[in-house]
């Protein structure tokens, strides 16, 4: 383990005796008033199969849990928009007040965001079309050369050219890459299993026809809501707070499993 990992792992590790404190120490911020002059908080997203269009609003189970984080943190001034995955990234990456979700954290990207909390874990497999019966990947090396598609600047694109992919077709959104793979300009897409689904569903595609070749079982990660690093402490300790008090009381995880269970995902 490097020195990099080891300081994430004790990050998002609290130690049982601090635990308690934390705890109380966050609920107390729930109380103090917020500076009369904060300025609104830009709330960034992606299209994913928590996160979607509906009736012309940005909803889904994770847009749930956001909007009650924030209501319970006393944050009325936010304005939610949903962007392609790159734009979304540099603008949390630079600009103030931004608060981005769903964002996988890494310990490269440990330093870079001030973390709220964690939605889920999820895992990543490459999926082929199963009547591309000559395409066959049992590890990295003979995934390498494949074509594989890509969003741009997403933790997957990040990783397999860590990797040493160098055959990777960048898209925009999922569903651009998804179409990619339907069109038969790409030999395989990195997906989870509700990705996969959802994307399914979103182009009326039986999943029967699609094959999970290899896992990535490195990019096995929570995904989460983060601060710019130039947001204010008050309110990254607030939504904290907010957070954490709805992950106690298991509010997280029933909206995650309850909504995500409907299909009512594009």
């Amino acid at each position: 383990m490097n020195a990099r990992t080891a300081n994430f792992l004790s990050a998002t590790q609290e130690p049982n005796m601090n635990s308690a404190w934390r705890t109380g120490f966050l609920a107390w911020t729930l109380l103090l008033p917020l500076s009369p002059w904060a300025q609104p908080v830009q709330v960034v997203t992606e299209t994913t199969p928590f996160v979607y269009l509906q009736d012309g609003k940005i909803a889904g189970p994770a847009t749930e849990v956001l909007e009650k984080t924030l209501q319970l943190a006393g944050i009325k001034d936010y304005r939610l928009n949903m962007y392609p995955w790159a734009r979304a990234y540099d603008m949390a990456l630079n600009e103030p007040n931004v608060l981005i979700y769903l964002v996988a954290r890494t310990p490269e990207r440990e330093p870079k965001f001030q973390w709220v909390g964690e939605f889920l874990q999820i895992r990543y497999h490459l999926y082929k079309l199963r009547e591309r019966a000559n395409i066959h990947a049992s590890n990295l090396d003979t995934a390498r050369s494949y074509t594989i598609g890509v969003m741009r600047d997403d933790l997957r694109h990040q990783y397999l050219q860590q990797q040493g992919f160098t055959r990777l077709v960048m898209s925009a959104q999922t569903s651009e890459n998804f179409a990619q793979l339907l069109k038969r300009k790409v030999d395989m897409v990195p997906l989870s299993e509700a990705g996969a689904e959802a994307q399914c569903r979103a182009t009326s595609f039986d999943c029967a026809g699609l094959e999970r070749v290899l896992s990535l079982d490195a990019l096995t990660t929570g995904l989460y809501m983060a601060y710019s690093l130039a947001t204010p402490p008050a309110v990254v300790q607030r939504t904290q707070a907010a957070f954490k008090q709805l992950k106690a009381n298991g509010t997280v995880q029933r909206t995650m499993e309850a909504k995500a269970s409907t299909g009512k995902a594009p």
